[in-house]
């Protein structure tokens, strides 16, 4: 086999391989879309997950491609990226994935990627070819977009307590339950319409470094922001079921009025991100908007333990899939030519 065939056939098995990722990003995020809308009784799982697949795919139609270009050509200087570097990426995105998949923990697929690509290329050059102004923002918004979800949800839950202060409960109930299923479609909106996106900027980011695409170019190729969008739905409708638990019940007891306040919080925290470029974590989004659903009640109605835990599990996302990341960067160089 000669040494182009051998390079074609390693970017279509990285090409391959974010597709997996896509495809696991949709499968172990799928709780942030569905767990609300479950928990509260609105959707059987199974409606619920092919609800939500449905969304996550029509977003290629709603959402300009900023946060695939931040991806792509906002962290990494131009010529540093090659296919060891994305082939580190990967693997520590999907190796973290998969760990707290496993244990049931809602973990950031969207941060597991950036650390991901962090360390393999600080495993390559060291941090100077990082490009600070698109990391940072990133970075900052691991904090903001929890504390945007937080605001959103409890706002939305104030006032919704105060328009319907002389309806009966029953009321309130029925008219939320048919709401919440706009609100679960929304949010599966901005879920797809960001999440896919940072797939997109993984293939486009390999493509362009081994010379399939331009960077002069506005846009990936059509392909890839097809399969991309359509891995996520399959993702979704696949489900990650050891995390909905966590999400929908253990936080804090959500009523269809919660489950709707938390997901138009969060959709409204995920469309202002993506609109601006910023690959947002999902899960941090709806799980501060389920908090701050749960606060307005009283502290108490939050369980701040398993909060913790979950606030935890996001510190260590970056650093942890960095390593592993840079771990198959060097593995990478003996695994392909």
């Amino acid at each position: 086999m000669s040494s182009i065939q051998t390079a074609f056939w390693v970017v279509a098995l990285l090409v391959a391989l974010a597709i997996a990722f896509d495809f696991m990003n949709g499968f172990h995020d799928a709780a942030n879309s569905i767990a609300t809308v479950v928990s509260t009784g609105v959707l059987k799982p199974h409606q619920a997950v092919a609800f939500a697949a449905f969304f996550n795919v029509i977003a290629i139609g709603v959402f300009q491609l900023k946060v695939a270009a931040t991806v792509g050509k906002g962290i990494v200087e131009p010529g540093i990226v090659d296919h060891h570097v994305v082939f580190g990426a990967l693997i520590g995105a999907l190796a973290w994935n998969f760990i707290t998949w496993w244990y049931g923990i809602p973990s950031s697929s969207s941060h597991a990627l950036i650390g991901g690509i962090v360390g393999a290329v600080i495993a390559k050059t060291g941090p100077g070819s990082l490009i600070a102004g698109g990391l940072g923002k990133t970075v900052a918004f691991i904090f903001l977009s929890p504390l945007l979800g937080f605001l959103f949800g409890s706002l939305l839950m104030l006032a919704v307590a105060h328009l319907f202060r002389r309806s009966s409960p029953l009321r309130v109930d029925n008219w939320f339950r048919r709401l919440q299923l706009v609100s679960a479609g929304l949010y599966s909106l901005g879920h797809g319409g960001n999440d896919a996106q940072k797939t997109i900027g993984i293939i486009w980011m390999l493509l362009i470094a081994t010379g399939y695409a331009s960077s002069a170019d506005a846009l990936p190729p059509a392909w890839v922001i097809w399969v991309c969008y359509l891995a996520i739905g399959l993702g979704t409708l696949f489900g990650g079921w050891r995390i909905v638990k966590t999400m929908g019940q253990k936080i804090t007891k959500l009523k269809p009025v919660g489950g709707f306040c938390a997901e138009t919080g969060g959709a409204i925290t995920l469309f202002l991100a993506t609109g601006l470029g910023i690959p947002v974590s999902t899960t941090h989004t709806i799980t501060g908007a389920i908090v701050g659903v749960g606060a307005t009640r009283r502290a108490s109605a939050v369980r701040w333990g398993v909060a913790g835990n979950i606030v935890w599990a996001w510190v260590f996302t970056i650093p942890a899939s960095g390593l592993v990341a840079a771990a198959a960067y060097w593995l990478g160089l003996g695994l392909f030519p």
